[in-house]
């Protein structure tokens, strides 16, 4: 793809390479992807490896005990990859109402699910790698081993997190996550040095057995032993058990270009229904009030159907087919009118996240993304481990006739999304952009502006973003065009200009010219982000 010609550039340039490229939001994790790959590993062996040196130098969003997902482009096809994880079997409304609880928590050891990340590494090492996922994790063991200077962005949010956790968590079971995270007594600086030689001894052991320890070993048992100590669900028995799901990916064609997510239990599907949607509308213009109010209605229609009927693909109360269909799309449309609405959920017929972006010579991409949520998740951290455990169970519902409730073995709803475009059957390439609810709103904000706008992909990320919130509120970046946050207030919607960009999510993009196989990407401007090159 060649947007080079539209006038918007973006704060930064948009990269070329021809044998490889890894884009993400830590550099250091950029250069271990990119050493994987001058090693003689593929698009794959350089995600993994990427992927796990996020968990060392960016623990503030994501970890070893968190969800992964990822679509991965090789042979000319593309595979999904859910590496969530369920809820325990042993967790029930029952246990959490009767410990005072009317929602889950976010923190502790109640909204600790199974962890994908590590099963995620092994599966894909195992049915795409070139090198054993013992010489890919080894990166990222050096990082945590030798240590490396916090970045920015990086250091803003993890002392933002200390300052919270430092009043929040006074119990024992948070005490190991001071340890690890604040070894002396406040978070680390900006370049200042921090290593962790329990999560280094944890991603060799990973290494090692191709994830079994973590499932069935020591650090297992590690895990098991800690949460019977605090009232915690997780046990051994669920790691033991546990298994990704290789899924196939669901898609809408957007203006001939095929638009690819993973199916629920994630949230990629809301994507794809704002861009059918807009399908009905309007043809987009450039910087345009009524495009602009067009596609934020469309948004807050999709989202609303998403959060009510988005769960685990088994239980969802109406079919993927039907919400991106051309009907659905069609009557949602004429919902749509000239003024801002509260969005009413759709009636049914009756009958703290990292992403990654890596492309080879070979034409193997993968678009990854991996999280803890929320910030460093659950505040748990398993002692002699290293390994902070996610809080992904905190999205159930305690509602009995909640399409999302909670049930033992249930994955819920979530927000970590990777994304895909292709077209007349050959990949264009993976993009994301990480951000709990900003997600499907930001793969719908790139789409957009590649394929309406002509932007090219750095561009396409530095765009100013908007964000639906709730109801007619709207939040926009702080460089959003007065006239059109004026414009959008007129018609009804609440505009309300943020101080910063850290809300509106990181993304990275990476597009293959077909013909040359030349690469070009764009890495995220509100990040340390970074493109590694070859």
């Amino acid at each position: 793809m060649d947007y080079l010609h539209h006038p918007f550039q973006g704060k930064r340039h948009t990269v070329f390479a021809k044998k490889g490229m890894v884009a993400t939001s830590q550099p250091l994790a950029a250069q271990a992807g990119m050493d994987i790959l001058k090693k003689g590993g593929n698009a794959i062996d350089a995600a993994i490896a990427t992927a796990a040196a996020l968990t060392v130098v960016e623990p503030t969003s994501n970890g070893i005990g968190g969800d992964a997902f990822a679509l991965v482009w090789t042979k000319d096809k593309l595979y999904g990859l859910n590496a969530s994880g369920p809820a325990p079997q042993t967790i029930s409304i029952e246990a959490i109402r009767e410990k005072g609880y009317d929602k889950i928590p976010v923190h502790g050891v109640i909204p600790v699910t199974v962890p994908g990340v590590p099963a995620a590494w092994a599966a894909l090492s195992e049915r795409f790698g070139k090198l054993s996922l013992q010489e890919v994790l080894e990166p990222a063991i050096q990082y945590a081993e030798e240590g490396y200077p916090l970045t920015p962005i990086l250091g803003k949010y993890w002392k933002l997190a200390y300052n919270r956790y430092k009043t929040a968590f006074t119990s024992e079971e948070f005490n190991a996550w001071f340890e690890t995270f604040a070894p002396n007594d406040h978070a680390p600086e900006i370049g200042e040095m921090w290593n962790s030689p329990d999560h280094a001894r944890t991603l060799r052991a990973i290494g090692e057995t191709n994830a079994r320890d973590f499932y069935e070993g020591e650090i297992a048992e590690k895990i098991d032993e800690f949460m019977k100590k605090h009232g915690g669900y997780l046990c051994k028995d669920d790691l033991r058990t546990y298994k990704v799901e290789w899924v196939n990916p669901i898609s809408v064609n957007y203006k001939g270009y095929d638009v690819w997510e993973i199916p629920p239990n994630g949230q990629g599907m809301i994507a794809l229904m704002a861009l059918n949607i807009c399908k009905n509308l309007a043809e987009p213009k450039w910087q345009s009030m009524e495009t602009l109010h067009h596609q934020i209605e469309a948004m807050k229609l999709a989202f609303t159907d998403g959060q009510a009927f988005i769960t685990d693909a088994a239980e969802m109360p109406i079919s993927v087919e039907q919400l991106l269909s051309e009907e659905y799309a069609k009557n949602r449309s004429n919902d749509i009118t000239e003024e801002a609405a509260n969005p009413e959920i759709y009636d049914i017929p009756k009958g703290g996240t990292v992403y990654l972006a890596t492309a080879d010579e070979e034409g193997n991409m993968v678009s990854y993304i991996q999280s803890n949520y929320m910030g460093f998740g659950s505040g748990i951290v398993i002692p002699g481990t290293g390994i902070a455990l996610q809080n992904r169970g905190h999205d159930f519902s305690l509602e009995a006739t909640h399409p999302n409730v909670l049930k033992p073995g249930k994955r819920t709803f979530n927000t970590i999304i990777p994304g895909f475009l292709s077209k007349n059957g050959k990949a264009v390439g993976p993009f994301g952009v990480m951000g709990g609810y900003m997600q499907p709103q930001g793969h719908f904000q790139i789409v957009t502006n590649t394929v309406d706008y002509l932007l090219n992909p750095q561009a396409a990320l530095d765009m100013p973003r908007w964000q639906w919130m709730k109801g007619k509120v709207i939040h926009v970046e702080p460089e959003f065009p007065s006239y059109l946050v004026q414009s959008l207030i007129g018609k009804g919607h609440q505009i309300q200009v943020a101080s910063d960009g850290g809300s509106f999510g990181r993304g990275q993009i990476i597009w293959r010219n077909d013909e040359t196989g030349v690469l070009q990407g764009g890495t995220e401007s509100r990040t340390d982000g970074s493109i590694a090159v070859w």
